[in-house]
């Protein structure tokens, strides 16, 4: 073989080496739809991270790939994409998926391919109790985020509190954690209503909160359709104090809300964004400032957090690692410092963090607390 066609072949080989050195991580999530702001913001801040690891030469020497598809924030999508994701794109893990009923559509894909599925975005109680073997969560459950909510409302002396759910899995969910804040103040909601998720419709609903005179609505809900709920409200003449979860912990939330932003609450689940006495958000804004200076939301902090967990347990699962190998090596994370906030996982307890905290939408349009 001549020498130009040995180093050719040597080309080859090593771009097919480097083809195979890649860490496949698979994500679905809505990308488009009523979650569309939320989802880019915390995928943003997963791959500001995984951006980070890669160009210092990867974990173990692999680049991690995260492949990302969009299921419309729709359950039956989310379960496709997620097969397609491990059959056919042949991915190690999944991770950052969207939404409780869209995880719950998943569940049973993970046990049939033995798969882990790394810091789903939803903090639905039925992925920390009973303990799920291949789900590893990272972020507070909404049952204490809506429990603690509930009790602010009633220290701050807003009597009258009215609820507006969506009629999922996540509404249900949440409002159990509501129920908790109501029963520990002795209080009941003055008007406690439902929507559908797919067609949500509140001229029948907000009528209601008016005529009751509710001081305060929670609603517990997904992006636009908590906009839309909040416009309706206004449009009523309904001045109540509005709050909800940390699922709409997005600047394109707030964006969305327009002029009805200003003293909404939000629920956060980590650290304040612009703290950076936090180890965990000053190593953001330092690596979104290397990169131009892109703002870090209370969303990307949860993808950002959600990568460091996703690093950790492939590093300690070794080179080329194995589904079984990621999930050995999550089981065994223990005392995992993220940055001021510690991880510990086992097979008895896959919750991860239990940080929950509150935040109003100031008049500049960024979160405060």
């Amino acid at each position: 073989m001549t020498r130009w066609l040995r180093l050719a072949a040597w080309a080859v080989a090593a771009v097919a080496c480097s083809a195979q050195a890649q860490i496949l991580i698979g994500q679905t999530a809505g990308f488009s739809g009523p979650v569309a702001a939320g989802v880019k913001e915390t995928t943003d801040g997963a791959k500001l991270y995984i951006d980070a690891v890669n160009a210092r030469g990867g974990v173990n020497g692999q680049k991690i790939e995260l492949i990302s598809l969009d299921d419309k924030f729709d359950p039956k999508l989310a379960a496709e994409n997620a097969r397609e994701l491990i059959v056919d794109r042949k991915v190690v893990a999944l991770f950052l998926t969207r939404g409780t009923p869209h995880t719950q559509a998943i569940m049973p894909l993970l046990d049939e391919h033995k798969i882990a599925l790394i810091a789903p975005s939803t903090g639905a109680m039925v992925l920390h109790q009973p303990v799920n073997p291949y789900i590893f969560n990272v972020r507070a459950t909404y049952q204490r985020e809506a429990e603690r909510a509930i009790r602010h409302l009633s220290l701050i002396g807003l009597e009258r509190i009215a609820v507006i759910q969506v009629d999922d899995s996540f509404g249900a969910d949440s409002m159990a954690g509501a129920q908790k804040g109501f029963d520990a103040v002795g209080k009941q909601p003055v008007v406690l209503e439902k929507f559908d998720r797919a067609k949500p419709d509140f001229a029948p609903i907000v009528p209601k909160i008016v005529k009751a005179e509710a001081q305060a609505v929670m609603i517990i809900g997904s992006g636009s359709a908590v906009v839309d709920a909040v416009k309706a409200l206004r449009a009523a003449g309904s001045r109540a104090q509005v709050v909800t979860l940390s699922n709409n912990a997005s600047t394109g939330f707030i964006k969305s809300l327009g002029e009805h932003a200003r003293g909404v609450i939000v629920s956060q689940v980590f650290p304040y964004e612009r703290s950076l006495a936090a180890p965990i958000v000053k190593e953001a804004v330092d690596l979104a400032r290397a990169k131009g200076g892109m703002e870090i939301s209370p969303a990307m902090m949860e993808g950002f957090a959600a990568a460091k967990v996703l690093v950790e347990g492939l590093r300690r699962a070794g080179p080329n690692p194995t589904r079984a190998q990621i999930l050995n090596a999550l089981n065994g994370i223990r005392n995992y410092d993220i940055g001021g906030m510690e991880i510990n996982y086992s097979p008895n307890d896959h919750t991860g963090l239990d940080y929950a905290d509150l935040s109003i939408i100031g008049p500049e349009g960024k979160f405060r607390r």
